[in-house]
């Protein structure tokens, strides 16, 4: 595998995309080959295709509001993870991101969800994700991962209730948008310069920001809960072994070259949040959003 744990034959994929399509429609290769996303005849809900194959039925955004309680822990991978007790969370209350679901069975019983939004987290642990999450599991999973899914294992969903994340400027099906575009949707919350941007619908599309934290952070606030934890989202030392990780070598990270838009976009939600009466506290001492106005809550340091 290369250096960012994707294949060779997708990384042909991608590239050949933006060559033959152009950037309006590179996000092609998301779900090329062979998924589709299309209403099921039966029930009018969409459905996830594999090659034909019905794989499994997406539910929305209100099924991890009715679960979800007064408290939403989104529990990153990042190194300040080993420091925090996990442990003292509701049961039910933690989005556990990427490598994070290496805490179910362990420090988190049952968690809210997982959610994974990029396809080189399954090339490099789908394995870990097999053993981990259970049948019947809340995930959010965007186009490229649920496709990646089903290039290893499409059986691996059926018994799992999946979310779907789509982005807002390069929707499934559809030609990428322009912000003049995103800015008409009366659904959108964007900075004055554009800098970033935030979804209040995220059935319709989140905002990308860098991380899958962003995406996520926009779920949580349309559940309305009265607060949102963040833990081990550090941004700051993105290039370290995320908590879960050993040896020396670790998986390829962009969220440090992508430090100042994640962070303008988890600032952006903080003041939308606020606006609906939703406290967004940040439980990583080494965070990049400590100097951001976030301060430090170590209550749950271990």
């Amino acid at each position: 595998m290369a250096g960012s744990d994707r294949p060779w034959f997708r990384s042909m994929v991608k590239s050949g995309a933006l060559l033959f399509l152009g950037g309006p429609r590179a996000h092609v290769q998301d779900w090329f080959p062979g998924l589709k996303i299309v209403p099921d005849p039966q029930t009018g809900r969409r459905a996830v295709l594999h090659f034909g194959k019905k794989v499994v039925e997406l539910s929305d955004a209100d099924l991890l509001r009715e679960r979800a309680g007064e408290n939403i822990y989104i529990v990153g991978s990042g190194p300040s993870v080993r420091d925090c007790n996990l442990s003292r969370l509701e049961d039910g209350s933690a989005v556990l991101l990427n490598g994070a679901i290496a805490l179910i069975g362990e420090q988190i019983e049952t968690p809210l969800a997982i959610a994974v939004e990029d396809e080189r987290f399954i090339w490099r642990h789908f394995d870990l994700m097999k053993q981990k999450v259970p049948a019947g599991s809340l995930c959010l999973f965007s186009v490229a991962v649920l496709r990646a899914i089903c290039e290893h294992d499409r059986r691996w969903l059926r018994d799992k209730t999946v979310l779907l994340i789509d982005y807002i400027r390069k929707p499934y099906g559809e030609r990428r948008r322009s912000l003049d575009a995103i800015a008409r949707f009366d659904f959108v919350v964007l900075e004055e310069d554009r800098s970033a941007g935030l979804s209040r619908l995220p059935d319709r599309g989140v905002v990308q920001g860098g991380s899958v934290a962003v995406s996520v952070l926009q779920f949580a606030i349309y559940c309305a809960p009265r607060t949102v934890g963040l833990f081990g989202i550090d941004i700051s030392n993105a290039d370290q072994p995320r908590f879960y990780e050993t040896g020396k070598r670790t998986a390829f990270s962009g969220i440090a070259g992508a430090e100042k838009r994640i962070v303008a976009h988890l600032a952006l939600a903080k003041k939308v949040a606020a606006e609906r009466d939703v406290e967004i506290l940040n439980f990583s001492p080494v965070s990049a959003l400590v100097s951001q106005g976030f301060g430090y809550d170590g209550r749950f340091a271990a």
